[in-house]
């Protein structure tokens, strides 16, 4: 089963990894090499140091990180925020956490199928004519909630695929989501905190470091 699992983790790993390529692609296209290089750089770097730096702790059925997706997704953009997830938990492993590497397609999918979800759902409540940095708190904690909960979901799945549903996998799953109920507090706060400052800064509109949408609306 632990083989099959792993397997399965890689073959699932191989889908939302393509897909993100393929956004990847599309982004090098509207924007450029440099704006996408530079965004993928600068999230996996904080995705290293998110995973490492931030508060974490092993609690049931895997260790409770503050990944902050819904913040990079709305600094950064989808794709640079999905390649900098891959890669900052591909650094992360090789060098402070060999042990979880065969591990990586389960985790990789973990962090970005729900990354992609909250990318639709942002088209979705986010008016065409708002710019991330007047994102209100609701529409902050309903893409944070959605994220967190989307982790949850596949940390679930993977648990009762590998140990079945039993009272034991079923407690340590409910124990692992009930810890993550701090971080679903914690991140929007942190959206807002980060978008209020940028709001407060010159607005650099063409900055290729930054998503075009953090202070451009789609439509004007």
């Amino acid at each position: 089963m632990a083989s099959g699992k792993l397997w399965l983790g890689y073959a699932a790993a191989s889908g939302v990894v393509g897909y993100a390529l393929r956004q990847a692609w599309l982004a090098w296209h509207e924007r450029g090499a440099l704006s996408l290089l530079a965004r993928s750089l600068a999230t996996t770097a904080l995705v290293v140091c998110f995973f490492e730096l931030l508060p974490h702790r092993p609690v049931g059925v895997s260790e409770v990180h503050f990944i902050l997706g819904s913040t990079l997704l709305l600094l950064f953009g989808a794709a640079p925020a999905a390649l900098g997830l891959a890669l900052g938990l591909l650094v992360q492993g090789l060098a402070f956490a060999p042990f979880d590497l065969p591990q990586y397609g389960m985790n990789v999918t973990t962090l970005l199928v729900p990354l992609f979800a909250i990318a639709a759902l942002a088209r979705h409540i986010i008016p065409a004519r708002t710019a991330y940095v007047d994102v209100s708190s609701r529409q902050a904690l309903a893409l944070s909630t959605t994220y967190q909960a989307g982790i949850v979901g596949w940390v679930a799945l993977w648990a009762f695929y590998g140990s079945g549903v039993t009272g034991g996998s079923v407690t340590a799953v409910l124990s692992f989501g009930a810890a993550y109920l701090v971080v679903v507090v914690v991140e929007p706060l942190a959206d807002l905190a980060v978008l209020a400052l940028a709001k407060t800064l010159a607005s650099p509109q063409h900055s290729v470091l930054l998503e075009r949408r953090l202070y451009r609306p789609e439509t004007v």
